[in-house]
C-alpha cells in the first residue's frame, strides 16, 4: 500500500522468513557458521535455540540454500508428532519407499538405516533438520538418538540438527535425555540484535526492497524503535512496517516520533520498551506464531478502539488519494497544522536534546548538500563521476573514447564490480564507488564515493568535491554501485567445485596465509569439498555471504593485502575491517 509512495519495488518489512532479506549480523553469522560447520563434521547433533523472532527460521531457510551438493536433507516443519508418526516423516522427506500400512517402529528404523547405507556408499550425507524442536516428546527425541547410533569408525551416517525456543534446552537437560544431551556437538543460542546492527538491519530490508529515494526513517527513529523492539528482528519489522502505513496515511516523507509510537501500540499493545515475557503468555504466543502469520491476539487500537482506528486511516487514505492521486504530479509533503502544538511529553523532548547533542558533536559546519549541481545533467555528473574513480586509480579519463568505463579499466589490469549494496557493503569492499543518485523530483545523477570514515563520506559530484554524511546517501542513493578492483593475473573468474589450475592454486595459497597456516607450493589446484570448506570459513569471519564460491568480493578481500599502499581505499583505518 505504501511501497510507492516512499519508492520501494516491494515490502520491505515483511515477517516472511525470506533468505534475500538475510541479514548478516554477528550472532546470525555465528548462528550460520555452526549449521555450515555440521555439514563438514563428523555427525551427530547440532543444536540451535533462540528467543521468538530473533531470526532462527531466517537462518536454516538460509542455511538450507547453501548446503553443500552430495547432501540428502529432510526437513521437518511440525514435529509435535508420536515416535512413530516421526519415522514416517522422515521417510517421507528422505523420499524413502514404504509399503503402505507400514507403522512399526522397527520395520521404519530399519528402512531409514538402510537408506542411509545406500546413501553413504554414494559419497553423499544426510541432514536432518527438525524445527520448532521444543515441541518434541521426549520419546520422539530418543528415537532420533537411537537413529544416529548407526556410523562408520571415522563419522555418523545421520547429522541432526535441532532448532527451537529456549526451553529446548531446559529439555535436554533433562536426567531421561542425558545420553543425547552429550552427543550435541555444537550448541548456539541466537540472541536479538544489538543497539548498533539494528540501524544497519532496517537500511538493509529497505535497500533489498529497492529504496530510490528518501530515507523513511531517522537515526533517532531507529534508537527509539531499538528500545521499543530490544532488537528482536519480528518485533521491527511489524514496527516498521505499522510506522510507514501510518506515515503515509498521513502524508508525512519520514516516521517521527508520534507515528512511531502509535504503530508500536498497534504491534505491541503498547508504545512502552519490549519486555521479556514467559513462553507461555499470552504476548508470546502471539509472537511465537509461524513465521508466515502475524501476530495474534488483542491489540490496543491507535485511537482507542482498533474499529476506530481502521476508520480514520480508510479517511486518511481516502483524502490523500483523493488530493494526491493519479494525475497529481506535485510533490506530497505533510500539511501545516494551524493548531498550537502540543507540549511534547518529556521522553520525546530528552530524544531532541539528545540528538542536538550528537549533532553538535560532530562539529559546527553542517555537512554540504547532496543535490545535483546546477546546470549539470545525469549524463555529465557519470562522466564526472567516472573521471573521479579513474583518478583515484591514478588513470585518466577520456570522455571521448567510446570505449565502456569497463573496458578502460580492464586495459590498466582492473576488473569492474557492479551490483546493490548498501554503506556497510561499501565500507566491506573499501574501494572508490560510482553511485547512482536520486534526486527530489526522481532525476538520477551519480556521484563518485571516494572516501569514508565513520558517518562522513568524501563524494564528488560534477566539478565538485564535497563532505557529506552516510544518512544523506542513504536518502539519495538507489543503491547500485560500480567500482574498480585490482585483479589477480591468476584469476580468471569465479572459482568452485570442480575448477582447476592456476587460479585454484593461488587460492589455496592465499586461504594458508588468510587462516595463518603454510602456504602449500603447488602449480596447479583442484577445487574439492576441502577448499569449499576452507572458503566458507574465510567468508564467515570476512562477514560475506557463505556460499563456497571465490568470487569478486572474496577474492577482492582476500587479495587486499597485497594491493595494501597502491590501491585507493575509502577509509585506511577499520573501515576494510
Amino acid at each position: 500500500m505504501y511501497e510507492e509512495y516512499f519508492g520501494l519495488k516491494r515490502k520491505p518489512f515483511s515477517i516472511v522468513p525470506d533468505p534475500a532479506c538475510f541479514f548478516m549480523s554477528a550472532g546470525h553469522r555465528e548462528a550460520l557458521a555452526h549449521l555450515l560447520y555440521s555439514t563438514t563434521g563428523e555427525g551427530g547433533f547440532v543444536l540451535l535455540t533462540g528467543e521468538v523472532g530473533t531470526g532462527k527460521t531466517t537462518v536454516c531457510r538460509r542455511f538450507i540454500e547453501l548446503i553443500p551438493e552430495g547432501t540428502e536433507v529432510a526437513f521437518i516443519l511440525n514435529p509435535k508428532l508420536t515416535a512413530e508418526e516421526l519415522l514416517a516423516e522422515i521417510c517421507s522427506e528422505f523420499g524413502i519407499d514404504c509399503p503402505e500400512g507400514t507403522t512399526s517402529i522397527r520395520s521404519l528404523v530399519s528402512r531409514i538405516n538402510d537408506y542411509l547405507l545406500a546413501v553413504h556408499g554414494k559419497g553423499r550425507r544426510a541432514v536432518l533438520i527438525l524445527e520448532e524442536a521444543q515441541n518434541l516428546s521426549p520419546e520422539a527425541l530418543e528415537q532420533i538418538r537411537l537413529l544416529t547410533n548407526l556410523e562408520t569408525t571415522e563419522q555418523k551416517l545421520l547429522q541432526v540438527i535441532m532448532i527451537g525456543q529456549p526451553e529446548l534446552r531446559d529439555m535436554l537437560s533433562a536426567q531421561q535425555l542425558r545420553q543425547l544431551s552429550q552427543r550435541i556437538t555444537a550448541r548456539y543460542h541466537l540472541g536479538p540484535l544489538s543497539r548498533r546492527e539494528v540501524p544497519g538491519y532496517i537500511d538493509y530490508r529497505l535497500s533489498a526492497a529497492g529504496v530510490v529515494r528518501g530515507r523513511p526513517f531517522t537515526a533517532g527513529a531507529m534508537r527509539r524503535i531499538y528500545r521499543l523492539t530490544k532488537g528482536v528482528p519480528r518485533l521491527i519489522n511489524v514496527v516498521c512496517d505499522r510506522a510507514l502505513l501510518g506515515a503515509f496515511a498521513e502524508g508525512k516523507e519520514s516516521v517521527d516520533a508520534k507515528t512511531l509510537k502509535k504503530a508500536a501500540r498497534e504491534a505491541t499493545g503498547n508504545g512502552s520498551p519490549a519486555r521479556t515475557v514467559d513462553a507461555g503468555s499470552p504476548a508470546a504466543k502471539a509472537w511465537s506464531a509461524d513465521d508466515g502469520e502475524g501476530a495474534g491476539g488483542k491489540r490496543t487500537g491507535l485511537y482507542g478502539a482498533a474499529a476506530g482506528f481502521i476508520l480514520a486511516v480508510l479517511l486518511a487514505l481516502g483524502s490523500f488519494y483523493y488530493v494526491y492521486g493519479p494525475g497529481r504530479d506535485r510533490p506530497i509533503h505533510a500539511r501545516e497544522s494551524r493548531a498550537a502544538p502540543s507540549p511534547k511529553p518529556a521522553e520525546e523532548r530528552k530524544e531532541a536534546e539528545a540528538e542536538k547533542t550528537m549533532e553538535g558533536a560532530k562539529g559546527t559546519q553542517a555537512p554540504a548538500s547532496l543535490d545535483r549541481p546546477e546546470g549539470q545533467t545525469g549524463a555529465s555528473t557519470k562522466a564526472a563521476a567516472y573521471a573521479a574513480l579513474l583518478r583515484a586509480w591514478q588513470l585518466p579519463y577520456d570522455p571521448q573514447d567510446r570505449r565502456p568505463l569497463c573496458d578502460q579499466a580492464r586495459a590498466a589490469g582492473l576488473a569492474c564490480l557492479s551490483g546493490r549494496g548498501s554503506i556497510a557493503s561499501l565500507r566491506d569492499m573499501n574501494r572508490p564507488a560510482v553511485l547512482r543518485l536520486v534526486g527530489e523530483t526522481n532525476e538520477l545523477y551519480y556521484a563518485a564515493l571516494t572516501a569514508l570514515k565513520g558517518e562522513a563520506a568524501t563524494v564528488v559530484i560534477g566539478d565538485e568535491t564535497r563532505n557529506v554524511d552516510t544518512g544523506q546517501i542513504a536518502r539519495r542513493w538507489s543503491g547500485d554501485y560500480l567500482l574498480l578492483w585490482r585483479m589477480p593475473a591468476e584469476y580468471q573468474g569465479e572459482l568452485k567445485m570442480g575448477s582447476g589450475g592456476k587460479g585454484v592454486a593461488w587460492l589455496a595459497r592465499q586461504l594458508a596465509v588468510a587462516a595463518g597456516r603454510a602456504a602449500p607450493a603447488e602449480e596447479e589446484g583442484l577445487y574439492d569439498r576441502k577448499m569449499e570448506r576452507q572458503v566458507r570459513e574465510f567468508q564467515i569471519g570476512a562477514g560475506i555471504v557463505p556460499d563456497g564460491v571465490a568470487g569478486p568480493r572474496t577474492i577482492m578481500r582476500l587479495c587486499g593485502a597485497e594491493g595494501q599502499g597502491r590501491d585507493p581505499v575509502l577509509s585506511d583505518g577499520k573501515g576494510s575491517r
